[in-house]
């Protein structure tokens, strides 16, 4: 709330209430009548009247009520801002590869995986406003979080995310969209957007990965494809039952054919990240691609307090005038 004057050109009338009350004390000792005595010792031991005293001001209430209908005519009023926020969100879906591939060390600071998580809540805490689900695949897929604007929650459920066990290991994209897909489908939003990220080639499931695309497309659904590898080799940790942790070199087979063409098909874009900050990168890329609109109107509403010091020196003027024809009458 703050509180303001409508037309402050009215207060230049308090330099005519200031003249006004100059001239009137410039000629105020001339303004009483005059008598000659011939000694004053007498005159003053006579006590000084309550009435005497309240008239000496009567003319600065005469004042008070003059500079109070100019503070009224300057229509002093408080007003509240006020906000009318529309947002068009977007509803977002993570898929995220978890097959044992994701454990390569060619990510730092340590794992393909750790790295994915990790930008991926950076890209989080860059949204607002925006549901946002996980979807995590191997060989199967499962929805790990719906859409929700509860990110702390989302953020628990992606510290929480490992890659998969041995018995569902696999790398099964086509099963990984469709079901961010159905997730999706249902929204009204108007723009719908899910980001896959995997590090190998199809190999499980039931879903035909282009077939996954095609469903996407028909609900409007736009796919951001990230491959995720370095180019050439990659040191993968192995668990020896004998020998114990020990690391292997081992070809990146990514299949960006495949996931250039999922994008292509539904007005997406296809990322290769080689390393973390690339795929910090792209996040950041793909959150200025889908921004949120947000429109905001401000408007103020008043309330007019002119009447308050208007009334004020109403009250005053009454009190003035009964004063001035009763006890404060002052007779030629």
């Amino acid at each position: 709330m703050f509180y303001e004057f409508a037309d402050l050109k009215f207060f230049i009338l308090l330099l005519v209430v200031a003249y006004f009350v100059w001239h009137y004390w410039r000629r105020y000792p001339r303004l009483s009548g005059h008598f000659k005595y011939s000694t004053l010792r007498y005159a003053r031991q006579v006590p000084v009247t309550l009435r005497q005293r309240l008239r000496r001001y009567f003319f600065l209430l005469r004042t008070l009520i003059l500079a109070l209908l100019v503070v009224g005519l300057a229509r002093p009023r408080s007003g509240t801002q006020m906000q009318e926020v529309t947002t068009e969100g977007i509803d977002i879906m993570l898929v995220l590869d978890v097959s044992s591939s994701m454990l390569a060390e060619d990510f730092k600071p340590k794992n393909r995986i750790e790295a994915a998580k990790a930008v991926a809540k950076e890209f989080i805490q860059g949204r607002t406003n925006d549901p946002i689900g996980l979807v995590i695949f191997a060989g199967e897929a499962f929805t790990q979080c719906p859409l929700t604007l509860d990110y702390g929650v989302l953020y628990q459920i992606l510290d929480n995310v490992q890659v998969a066990p041995r018995e569902w290991d696999g790398t099964a994209i086509g099963n990984g969209l469709a079901t961010a897909v159905a997730r999706l489908k249902e929204s009204r939003a108007k723009s719908k957007v899910i980001i896959l990220l995997t590090d190998g080639r199809n190999n499980a499931g039931e879903v035909d990965p282009i077939t996954a695309a095609q469903l996407a497309q028909t609900f409007n659904i736009r796919v951001y494809t990230i491959g995720a590898g370095t180019r050439g080799r990659a040191l993968y940790p192995v668990e020896d039952p004998i020998f114990g942790k020990r690391y292997v070199s081992m070809q990146v087979e990514i299949d960006e054919d495949l996931l250039r063409r999922i994008a292509e098909m539904t007005g997406g874009r296809y990322f290769r990240a080689t390393d973390s900050e690339k795929l910090r990168q792209i996040y950041k890329e793909i959150g200025e691609l889908e921004k949120t609109r947000i429109e905001v109107k401000e408007f103020t509403r008043y309330r007019e307090l002119y009447v308050w010091f208007a009334g004020l020196a109403l009250a005053l003027l009454v009190v003035e005038v009964v004063l001035g024809n009763t006890y404060l009458r002052k007779l030629p």
